[in-house]
């Protein structure tokens, strides 16, 4: 039970912890409401929720007591009150100033720890369970079902918008309950900019193509970047493509558990850097994915963080070259103790249409 797991990692300190953030508030049930609130105590825990989400939480949600959401401080109050509850531990990351001060008047006599409770549901949510890891391969599958689709749909003359557009509908059509975030599909000298957006600009013979997509799964996400070429490319950046991709697999190699996020990031980075475009790689190396296509860990020059058995991450080096092209290759990674699964199946080396 996740509940019970989350108190036991607050420790005594608190006896009782509010969640409010919808994110969170899904991730603890395993239901998904845009309103509500989670109390859980050292006795027993409690999910108010309003009537629009009341039956169908009583039918989905095992572990927490189901409780109609009325009068929210009137029935905390209660709660408060009957498990004698003194310090509450609160999303101090996703509950705004204003939040904060409403409960801190309507509860002046009780002690609000806003540190603890984000950081555990972080390190909770960066280790994936059996069931999490399906779902984000799920969302994978359908995600390279869209590439090789797509592969079909480009060519010279198709605009970046369309290209966007065909993956969407694709996704959508194909068991994507949402998109993990906006499609990037750039060409040529758009594709420099990592996180560039479609336009109307016509692809060309000679230029690369890069898109950047994702699906969701039942509240969990995935992502992948492939570049390819239209027609055929010059020998320097055919030989950049193969510089990112040489980085890629190494780093890969390198992504096992006790690795920190800062070491993995320079396996990719070092390799690049030898082959003089180290000037052009300019964001980290990958981050976590789940229920949020940004999580923890972070995998860049600055991360301390130790990569923990069935984390799942990206790693996606890039090179991005002013005006002239860019270039990056994305797989999803789940860390293992002495090796690791890809969970990206998508063809990797350089391809031409």
């Amino acid at each position: 039970m996740k509940i019970n797991k989350l108190m036991t990692q607050l420790g005594n300190s608190v006896d009782a912890a509010l969640i409010t953030n919808d994110i969170s508030r899904r991730y603890l049930t395993g239901m998904k409401s845009s309103a509500g609130l989670i109390l859980a105590t050292r006795d027993e825990s409690y999910l108010l929720i309003d009537f629009r989400y009341y039956e169908e939480a009583r039918r989905k949600v095992n572990d927490l007591e189901v409780v109609l959401l009325t009068d929210s401080m009137k029935q905390l109050n209660d709660l408060i009150h009957k498990h004698g509850v003194k310090c509450i531990a609160i999303e101090g990351t996703n509950m705004s100033v204003s939040e904060l001060s409403l409960y801190q008047e309507k509860f002046p006599d009780i002690v609000f720890e806003s540190t603890m409770l984000s950081k555990v549901l972080v390190k909770m949510r960066s280790i994936k369970s059996d069931i999490e890891i399906a779902k984000i391969e799920k969302a994978q599958r359908i995600a390279e079902s869209a590439f090789l689709h797509i592969l079909d749909f480009v060519r010279a003359g198709v605009t970046e918008r369309d290209i966007a557009l065909e993956l969407d509908y694709y996704m959508l059509r194909n068991g994507a309950q949402a998109l993990s975030f906006d499609t990037i599909a750039v060409s040529g000298g758009n594709g420099s900019s990592p996180h560039g957006v479609p336009t109307c600009k016509k692809i060309e013979k000679g230029e690369f193509l890069t898109m950047d997509f994702g699906a969701v799964v039942d509240g969990y996400h995935s992502d992948m970047t492939r570049t390819i070429a239209i027609g055929d490319i010059s020998q320097r950046a055919q030989d950049a493509y193969y510089t990112v991709l040489d980085a890629q697999n190494k780093a890969i190699d390198h992504a096992v558990a006790g690795i920190t996020g800062k070491d993995l990031d320079k396996v990719a980075r070092d390799h690049i850097e030898s082959n003089g475009y180290g000037d052009y790689f300019g964001h980290a190396l990958g981050h976590g994915v789940g229920m949020e296509i940004h999580e923890e860990p972070r995998i860049s020059p600055k991360s301390e963080t130790k990569l923990l058995e069935n984390m799942i991450i990206t790693i996606e080096p890039g090179i991005y070259i002013s005006r002239e092209f860019g270039i990056r290759i994305e797989d999803m990674i789940v860390v293992g103790k002495k090796s690791n699964i890809n969970l990206t199946n998508s063809p990797k080396n350089l391809i031409k249409v």
